[in-house]
């Protein structure tokens, strides 16, 4: 065990040094056993103290002004988070200092950093010439470098924050286990659900599809539990209280149902459902996905959010790396308005130059299929394979499609002058 005054001593060293104190410069340490005087050579060690002090104590390689008081980065940024809009700019601007090169000590809005130059590294005298200022609003910091043989200049600019939207903070995701959230194998009445709408016992146990208790009234009703997995862990769980009742476990990061089954794949189909993801795999597309949360009412008529403020699509975010690799994506979204619009949401995300979609085939003479569940069910699995094989490229504005008929092209062939 170290003695007592060299504990003392160390505990001194390693604290920080008080601005404008009469110990800043000399430390005296007095225990019961001996009596210390470190003067400025031995604290030239751990700082460099500037002679005239007109610009406030280096710490490691930055300078505070001494009109500022020493905050340390996260002191700063956890005052600012206080203020929600400031601390929504600070993080912004951060991230766009990090991206030149530039991990600043201090973040503090209205404040100097001068260290050495990232570019020059100070030159043959390691000159710190380098200065780094953030405005008082902290959405811009400015920097130049002062050496003759250097002068690098550059500008930072965070982002005003939008109104009404929280800066996505890091999350303690709910660790999820089978055990813990009383999943077990379907029953057969659930099997034979599933059977009738086309869907096999082999496909529901590569899928991991379960079943849950819960209570309704007096009784303990099964409700399925559609499993969601990424790099076969799981991450969420949606659950169906039959006929149509649904709801996710709280806490959970969201992703796209069935996400392994698309690595590294060139050709990705997505669609509305977890039971559509399933008929795919009958017919013989395991390259399927679902969409967690079903279809917006409407296609919104408004430029695209940024990706923090776009939370109904936040599962598109959560999986692009899985999605920007994909040269072909199939939307086979559901054939009502909302599916439509679906479909169209995600085209406007990934791009509609690899988007294609489909065209869902009659069902009888009255209606047309809605979806690939009622494709499988009534038609059968050659049949919806075959709405994948003919899927079209998705329209864009410089695009159309001619109909079915001759006519059509023949049409377009003619050219008509005045």
């Amino acid at each position: 065990m170290l003695p007592s005054s060299i504990v003392s001593l160390k505990i001194l060293l390693n604290a920080p040094l008080m601005v404008g104190s009469k110990h800043s410069c000399l430390f005296h340490v007095c225990t019961d056993r001996t009596h210390f005087s470190l003067k400025r050579a031995i604290l030239k060690s751990r700082c460099v103290i500037n002679s005239t002090m007109q610009h406030g104590p280096v710490f490691g390689h930055k300078t505070v002004h001494s009109d500022m008081p020493y905050r340390s980065a996260n002191q700063v940024l956890g005052e600012s988070e206080k203020d929600d809009s400031s601390h929504r700019r600070l993080i912004s601007l951060k991230n766009k200092l990090d991206k030149h090169g530039l991990r600043l000590e201090y973040y503090t809005p209205g404040q100097y950093n001068n260290l050495l130059c990232p570019k020059c590294l100070g030159g043959i005298s390691n000159e710190r010439s380098f200065s780094v200022h953030i405005r008082e609003n902290g959405l811009l910091a400015v920097w130049k470098c002062f050496r003759s043989g250097c002068g690098w200049v550059g500008v930072a600019q965070g982002e005003e924050p939008i109104n009404g939207l929280k800066l996505e903070k890091p999350k303690n995701r709910r660790k999820l286990t089978e055990q813990g959230l009383g999943l077990m194998p379907l029953n057969d009445y659930l099997i034979n659900y599933f059977r009738e709408r086309g869907i096999s016992r082999e496909t529901l146990k590569r899928n991991r599809v379960m079943q849950k208790l819960t209570r309704t009234g007096k009784y303990w009703l099964p409700i399925i539990a559609f499993t969601y997995r990424r790099d076969g862990v799981l991450v969420n769980c949606k659950y169906r209280k039959l006929p149509k009742d649904f709801w996710q476990v709280a806490g959970t990061e969201k992703t796209l149902y069935g996400l392994d089954d698309i690595k590294g794949e060139s050709d990705i189909i997505i669609v509305e459902g977890e039971i559509d993801k399933l008929s795919m795999e009958e017919a013989g597309f395991r390259n399927c996905v679902s969409v967690p949360n079903g279809a917006p009412q409407k296609i919104s008529n408004k430029d695209l959010p940024n990706k923090q403020a776009d939370r109904r699509f936040q599962y598109v975010w959560n999986c692009i790396d899985y999605l920007k690799s994909a040269s072909r994506i199939i939307l086979a979204t559901d054939a009502d308005g909302p599916g439509q619009a679906l479909a169209e949401e995600l085209a406007r995300r990934l791009g509609k130059e690899k988007c294609w979609r489909v065209k869902w085939p009659r069902r009888d003479e009255d209606s047309f299929c809605r979806d690939a569940n009622e494709a499988l069910v009534h038609l059968g699995k050659q049949a919806l394979r075959e709405v994948i094989e003919n899927a079209e490229m998705y329209p864009t504005k410089d695009l159309f499609t001619f109909n079915d008929s001759s006519q059509d092209v023949d049409d377009f062939g003619k050219v008509t002058t005045n």
